[in-house]
């Protein structure tokens, strides 16, 4: 492939409308359950009747509707409905489609072949809250900051189309149109390159468990879309093992692909995978990444990351000649519940499950998951199967992120609810522990903003959601009053998605730069001691003690014996200790008396030392 057409990129689908080469455009929509499928033409208002075989396709090729055209389906002669593949939709989900073009953009990142999996430092960011622009420009034009703070990665919540200007993005409903409150494709592309450009990775949270209610057509012309067995939390599950299954397995591999290769995107975090049901083999979890692998994984580092409540190590298998796993890493929710309760004492929900603490924060920092088929009595079954032969780079680790902070009633971040050293003590384990950090947008300068749950639905459905925000929290004993419930925030009322907007004059300020200096140093230290470390993806041997309730020491012996080792007491009370041995090695970051004759550790205090390499 030459290198003008590689720096021209299309996924191309066997759906949607695609603007061919010859100057046609073909458009195809699956619509069993249609009696008939027009396509209508906005821009010209004219429909076309569209041909159909005998497993539901409807198609029409024509010269009329180039790049920029206004399109729609029209079923059984009058619901107009928009392309289920839509590339772009700027009037919302209930308006027309647009034809995109995607060869017309010239992408300058031909070099660009991605990051090895110790170089990542994720950020995740909700593009709507992380700027005052709320846009893909937005976040592109402050880049330099998280490039100057030692992130590598930065990871976008869904960007798929939702209903209104306002969501979290879990309930899109056209996972191919780039929100258009956002920006247009163009802008999204243009953000990648400007990432690529100052040696930023780019991921994606992608939905494929579910799809949301509102702008949600597919029942009325294709229902076999949904499954009629399973169900979600959220909404209809899809259909990955019932009749018609193979049109969805299909529609969300593409989906994978698309955003990899036309967007030139480097990896994706599937959500809640533990929700997609699919008896069938291949697991469609599979079939997907096969497909990556053998397609954008052959020519440079693509990475896909899950988020599984099941904690099924078998999906991060370093298997065959290449020890290639089928997924890069996981969430570890084990990592962060296990931090979240030693930092606030918190135990309801699930985390009841990590009582006492410390034993749950130690195994997850040496072996992946906590729970490696144990008993969750919270979950109430057998949970997780065992991690402890993976490397540390199968794990992301986190004090925050979007889920922990928005599902909680008032949206509080860790720095509203511990102590400020006891977050510093909480962050310096995170950044510096092998398993892969990630930081949550604005927690770099302890941003006081709360991430609300916020969300722009029409009709029925916004009144549903503010009521059941507020039932779902009846259970907590703060909440149980109907008075005291009034207290959460309406995630439909526009000021509650204005709180969440983050205040980018808080990091020239006191101590927003303090923090952010702490921060920087940190990953500074990560980047020069312990990636390395990580090269090659070793999987170390690894050993902890218990030194109190609160107090520990852990150790990590890579190959040719080179030893990273940790002693931490997160907690108030002061612990003692015989201080620093010879074997140790070389301190690479203390928080606390520094120096080689401590023998105490004082409250919040962690201490990191490495061994150089046997001779």
């Amino acid at each position: 492939m030459s290198a003008q057409v590689a720096l021209r990129r299309a996924h191309r689908m066997p759906f949607g409308a695609e603007a061919r080469d010859d100057g046609t455009t073909r458009f195809r929509l699956w619509a069993p359950a249609a009696r008939s499928v027009e396509l209508w033409l906005a821009d010209r208002e004219q429909g076309f009747a569209m041909s159909r075989d005998a497993t539901g396709w409807a198609e029409w090729v024509t010269r009329d509707a180039a790049a920029g055209a206004r399109y729609s389906f029209r079923i059984d002669g009058d619901l107009l409905v928009p392309d289920p593949a839509s590339r772009f939709q700027p009037d919302d989900v209930h308006g027309a489609s647009e034809v995109v073009g995607p060869l017309d953009y010239a992408w300058s990142d031909g070099d660009w072949r991605g990051l090895p999996p110790e170089r990542l430092v994720f950020y995740e960011i909700h593009v709507g809250t992380f700027s005052p622009e709320g846009t893909f420009a937005g976040l592109a034009d402050r880049l330099d900051h998280l490039v100057s703070l030692g992130v590598t990665a930065v990871e976008l919540m869904p960007v798929s189309d939702f209903p209104g200007r306002r969501g979290w993005g879990y309930d899109g409903v056209l996972p191919f149109a780039p929100e258009s409150s956002y920006g247009r494709p163009e802008t999204l592309k243009a953000l990648v390159e400007a990432c690529h450009a100052r040696g930023l990775a780019v991921f994606l949270d992608v939905v494929y468990n579910h799809f949301g209610p509102e702008g949600n057509y597919l029942h009325r012309y294709a229902p076999a879309f949904f499954s009629r067995a399973h169900k979600t939390p959220w909404g209809d599950a899809l259909n990955f093992d019932e009749p018609g299954c193979e049109v969805v397995r299909s529609f969300v591999v593409h989906n994978a692909l698309y955003w990899l290769e036309e967007f030139h995107l480097d990896g994706l975090r599937l959500d809640a995978v533990h929700a997609i049901a699919d008896s069938s083999a291949p697991h469609v979890l599979g079939e997907l990444a096969r497909a990556v692998a053998e397609g954008p994984g052959r020519d440079r580092l693509v990475h896909l990351v899950l988020e599984n409540d099941g904690n099924e190590s078998r999906y991060l298998a370093r298997a065959g000649e290449d020890k290639r796993p089928l997924y890069q890493a996981q969430w570890n929710d084990d990592l962060h519940h296990a931090l979240h309760t030693l930092l606030t004492g918190e135990r309801d929900g699930y985390y009841a499950d990590y009582q006492p603490p410390l034993p749950h924060l130690a195994r997850a920092l040496g072996e992946g998951f906590a729970f490696q088929g144990e008993w969750s009595p919270y979950r109430g079954r057998v949970r997780g199967e065992s991690s402890a032969a993976l490397p540390p780079t199968a794990f992301v680790g986190f004090l925050q992120n979007h889920d922990q902070i928005g599902n909680r009633a008032l949206g509080e971040r860790i720095t509203a609810l511990a102590p400020a050293e006891a977050v510093r003590a909480a962050t310096a384990v995170l950044l510096l522990a092998p398993p892969l950090p990630l930081l949550f947008m604005g927690q770099e300068w302890a941003a006081p903003e709360p991430f609300l749950f916020f969300s722009e639905l029409g009709g029925d459905f916004g009144a549903a959601v503010s009521e059941g925000r507020r039932r779902e929290f009846a259970r907590f004993p703060e909440f149980a009053g109907p008075r005291a419930r009034m207290r959460i925030p309406d995630p439909q009322d526009e000021r509650t998605f204005a709180r969440s907007v983050l205040d980018w004059r808080r990091t020239a300020r006191t101590p927003g730069r303090e923090w952010i200096d702490f921060h920087r140093t940190l990953l500074d230290v990560r980047s020069r001691d312990i990636m390395p470390l990580l090269s090659g993806e070793p999987v170390p041997e690894t050993r902890w003690a218990l030194l109190a309730e609160t107090a520990l020491e852990a150790t990590w012996t890579f190959p040719e014996q080179r030893v990273l080792r940790l002693i931490a007491n997160l907690g108030a009370a002061p612990v003692r200790h015989g201080g620093p041995q010879p074997d140790w090695g070389r301190a690479i970051y203390a928080l606390g008396p520094g120096g080689p004759a401590w023998t105490e550790l004082v409250p919040w205090s962690v201490y990191w030392y490495v061994s150089e390499a046997s001779r």
